[in-house]
């Protein structure tokens, strides 16, 4: 069985493309509070706890575009990889109306200790595989709930996220809204990135091309739909990162 905070699958792929899932499983470690967070297993299962979906669609894209990919394997709730060390959402209080009751008066030390065990194993590995060719793209897969608490529903199916370096995000955006059965968003649902998150820190840092893409949770939900997303989309980063001649 896997202990390690990571899962990297295809390591031996030869694609530039480097596929990451930040928010991959809903897992609380045994060492985190006992293997509870102290919210139900409602809670546990919903978009605050994971990325539901992302996983499948990140493992069915890698594998098309013969690409290694680094999943998490530790909840969202328990230190979020998607966030710098010193982001104060870094690991969550209170998240779309649910207080996380092992993480509400949490010490300093017991932070450093999540950073220590899970966040920085997490990221050493997607540096170790983004250092492997000297070309990499990254592809970083999450995906986003159809409506939080006491908003209003989200039109997206797909959401593409950039920031300075929009040079792959472009094409992609411009292929995408060429597909009539898609409402595609730009920064969207949220926006752009931020200081020391996944792709800052693998990608925008190196000059490395890089894009995030965002899958409303209800489009993914089977795996004949994480699949089937997969196989769509392949075809179309591949194109849209030979338009950008990087």
């Amino acid at each position: 069985m896997n202990d390690r905070p990571f899962e990297t699958v295809g390591e031996a792929r030869g694609g530039r493309w480097l596929v990451t899932c930040d928010h991959a499983t809903n897992i609380v470690p045994p060492c985190v509070n006992g293997g509870s967070l102290g919210i139900s297993p409602a809670d546990m299962v919903r978009h605050i706890a994971w990325d539901p979906g992302a996983a499948g669609v990140a493992r069915a894209v890698a594998e098309a575009l013969d690409a290694p990919l680094v999943l998490s394997r530790f909840s969202r709730l328990v230190i979020d990889p998607n966030r710098g060390e010193d982001d104060p959402t870094l690991v969550m209080r209170v998240y779309d109306g649910t207080v996380i009751p092992a993480n509400r008066a949490i010490a300093e030390a017991e932070i450093d200790r999540r950073i220590r065990t899970f966040w920085r194993p997490y990221h050493t590995e997607v540096a170790r595989l983004a250092a492997r060719r000297p070309d990499t793209v990254l592809l970083d897969i999450h995906s986003f709930t159809p409506q939080l608490k006491g908003r209003p529903p989200r039109p997206w199916q797909i959401g593409i996220l950039h920031a300075a370096d929009d040079r792959l995000a472009r094409p992609l955006i411009a292929r995408l809204r060429a597909e009539p059965d898609l409402c595609v968003g730009e920064n969207e649902p949220y926006g752009g990135h931020l200081p020391g998150d996944s792709v800052d820190r693998h990608a925008e840092a190196f000059g490395r091309p890089n894009v995030l893409i965002e899958l409303r949770n209800d489009v993914i939900a089977s795996p004949a739909d994480q699949a089937a997303w997969g196989a769509r989309l392949a075809p179309i980063l591949t194109a849209a990162l030979a338009e950008t001649g990087a």
